[in-house]
């Protein structure tokens, strides 16, 4: 079930749907450490277009002509990557990666799959989790850390019973986490979007 508010689509930014994309489908191959044993970086500035093709076309609602002038790519090219199987096995996908023989077509259904799991609510992002730790960490606030790691390996999107179980005897600023849970709306969507709603919830 798709958990994508309207309100963000309404929101719409260009390149920071690509770029959340594009990180996603990096995720999906095992990030860029992955890349890099592969010895197979050269594939990347396709798999960014493709983020911004995918993009163009699913949220932005653009034609294959538009979107072949924003990216300066031919039509056919924007056909191919639109065109894509995003169903195609990341183990397919994954071997094309090792032999270094990608096609345009494997990098436009990687971004499409990457879409799918942002618009599923599946937008974590273990990189990201743990930059949060680090800044909050030097801020001396140590409620999302604890958070974070108690919800780690928790599959998003999350409903109530999930977080009340990972996180229970938890106490925030003083307030026991369960009086806190109530005041959230669900699902949550993320582990960023569920300390920010943790942070609103303690006003």
């Amino acid at each position: 079930m798709a958990v994508l508010k309207p309100e963000e689509i309404r929101d719409f930014d260009i390149d920071t749907w690509a770029i959340r994309v594009f990180l996603k489908a990096l995720e999906l191959v095992g990030g860029p450490r992955k890349l890099i044993e592969y010895r197979n970086l050269t594939w990347i500035p396709s798999l960014m277009v493709a983020s911004y093709a995918v993009v163009l076309k699913e949220i932005a609602m653009k034609t294959e002509e538009e979107i072949a002038e924003f990216t300066g790519m031919s039509r056919q090219t924007i056909k191919n990557i639109l065109r894509a199987d995003e169903n195609l096995a990341l183990k397919k996908i994954m071997g094309e990666i090792e032999s270094k023989n990608v096609r345009v077509h494997t990098a436009g259904a990687l971004a499409k799959l990457a879409l799918k799991e942002i618009k599923e609510g599946r937008d974590h992002i273990a990189i990201f989790s743990k930059a949060f730790e680090i800044a909050y960490e030097s801020l001396g606030i140590t409620w999302p850390i604890e958070v974070l790691r108690r919800i780690k390996g928790l599959d998003f999107p999350v409903e109530k019973e999930q977080l009340e179980e990972r996180l229970a005897g938890l106490t925030i600023e003083g307030k026991p986490i369960e009086e806190i849970l109530d005041k959230i709306s669900y699902p949550v969507a993320s582990p960023a979007e569920l300390l920010h709603k943790i942070k609103q919830a303690l006003g």
